[in-house]
């Protein structure tokens, strides 16, 4: 069988920093609201938006929320306009593979699984389909560490 798919498996930091060098625009699935200003599902993508990032939100809750850090929401990441770098994921290990077909409608450059977020069932189907995986890091740990 090919393993060829396991070179988009992202592990090293040199491979992190490379992503991050290349990445403008940032979906973020299951971003939360201003409301909850203190979970990192808000902080960290209002940081990426604060480091000069296109940070585009994707709630999984909050069906009446219209925008989020001045932006608009949209529902699924295949809805999201245009090129997507890295789709930033804030879901439970276990609830990333029902999101793994829209992701993958939307063909993004790479997924980021944030800290503790770690599906290697899901990593392997986009790993597949040629999208670049990180699993359990934080994306705004890593872009201070890399300092784009």
């Amino acid at each position: 069988m090919d393993e060829s798919w396991r070179q988009n498996l992202v592990t090293t930091e040199q491979g992190i920093a490379d992503l991050l060098r290349e990445s403008r625009r940032v979906a973020v699935l299951g971003i939360k609201t201003e409301a909850q200003s203190g979970q990192a599902a808000f902080y960290v993508p209002e940081y990426l938006h604060n480091a000069g990032l296109d940070v585009v939100p994707v709630p999984v809750y909050y069906p009446d929320v219209t925008e989020i850090l001045g932006k608009k929401v949209y529902r699924r990441v295949a809805d999201v306009p245009g090129d997507i770098d890295i789709v930033n994921v804030f879901r439970r290990s276990q609830d990333v593979p029902p999101h793994v077909d829209d992701i993958l409608a939307a063909k993004p450059k790479a997924v980021w699984m944030q800290s503790g977020i770690r599906n290697d069932e899901a990593a392997m189907r986009l790993a597949q389909a040629g999208i670049k995986v990180v699993q359990d890091r934080c994306l705004m740990v890593e872009h201070r560490r890399v300092r784009v």
